[in-house]
């Protein structure tokens, strides 16, 4: 699937001139927006989807109370 972000499709503006910019989204499966979300965090993170960052698993730890 390939997306693409409208850089223009933000723009300033009164609350009442506002444009509910979610309509977008609102017929999209959970499964497309978990891929749209996934694209949003390769691009603010700068990885390929083809290749995502691997998890860190020692960054926390289970102990007993």
């Amino acid at each position: 699937m390939e997306f693409k972000l409208d850089r223009t499709a933000f723009k300033a503006s009164k609350a009442d001139e506002q444009v509910n910019y979610g309509e977008e989204y609102r017929g999209k499966s959970p499964w497309e927006l978990l891929e749209i979300a996934f694209y949003l965090n390769s691009l603010a993170y700068g990885f390929s989807l083809d290749n995502p960052p691997k998890m860190d698993k020692t960054a926390f730890s289970v102990r007993k109370r």
